[in-house]
């Protein structure tokens, strides 16, 4: 699998629902490209990527992975390909080796420290007591929010997907520590095909498409710089996000 998805005519409702969720949903994402979904709550942001992932099926239209039909695919299959890196980071009661092998239950013990290493984590780790034999308690409070989505983009790397789920996750961590997960995110998006779920305009004026969505309806889409010479509805989000500075 080369990891190509394409959304063709897409329209999504619920079960007995009357409205649409999304509406002829039409775009192409392929290997070694950034697409970042924007939108209000509600727009259709998660709806994109839950169809991807097969967590429910499209109403009308197709979704189609390197141009299968996703339906003719096995969903343990499919979401093998996907590696996710979330707002809520989830890690279990268990060492930070264990922890970080979750995403390759094969993993050797330096093939664990390498992706430590290209998540910026190593560093910490080794300065817990313990390193990577400390274990994390249930509640995951004897390390900081910070640490925490470092681990979990490690365990991302360790799986080595094709596609990549990113949902901005830096939004209550110190200054120091989001420049470290910015900077392991884009050394994990290198030649992967990447959405990026996105909050805070600044961080996603590299992608190479913007979906702006509204209501369930694809209202612009392009560059950062192509969108704001539109002058449209991602101009007012971008200004209305920096006016203060």
């Amino acid at each position: 699998m080369r990891g190509t998805v394409e959304f063709r005519n897409v329209t999504f409702k619920y079960e007995k629902a009357e409205k649409n969720i999304l509406t002829d949903i039409s775009f192409t994402a392929r290997p070694g490209e950034t697409t970042a979904i924007i939108g209000s709550t509600g727009s259709g942001k998660s709806t994109i990527i839950n169809l991807i992932l097969r967590f429910y099926d499209v109403t009308g239209g197709a979704v189609l992975m390197d141009g299968t039909d996703i339906t003719e695919i096995k969903r343990k299959d499919l979401r093998k390909q996907f590696g996710m890196v979330l707002q809520d980071t989830w890690l279990f009661n268990g060492t930070i080796m264990e922890n970080i092998r979750y995403g390759r239950l094969d993993a050797t013990d330096d093939e664990v420290i390498e992706a430590a290493k290209s998540a910026y984590a190593d560093y910490f780790i080794r300065g817990l007591p313990g390193g990577y034999n400390m274990e994390i308690n249930e509640e995951a409070s004897n390390i900081s929010q910070g640490q925490m989505q470092l681990l979990t983009i490690a365990r991302a790397i360790l799986a080595s997907p094709h596609i990549l789920v990113l949902d901005e996750a830096t939004s209550s961590v110190d200054t120091r520590t989001e420049v470290y997960i910015q900077k392991a995110m884009k050394k994990m998006m290198r030649n992967k095909t990447s959405f990026i779920i996105a909050h805070r305009l600044s961080t996603i004026k590299d992608a190479d498409l913007i979906l702006v969505l509204k209501e369930g309806d694809i209202v612009e889409k392009g560059t950062h710089q192509e969108l704001l010479a539109l002058n449209g509805f991602y101009k007012s989000l971008y200004d209305s996000q920096f006016e203060d500075v």
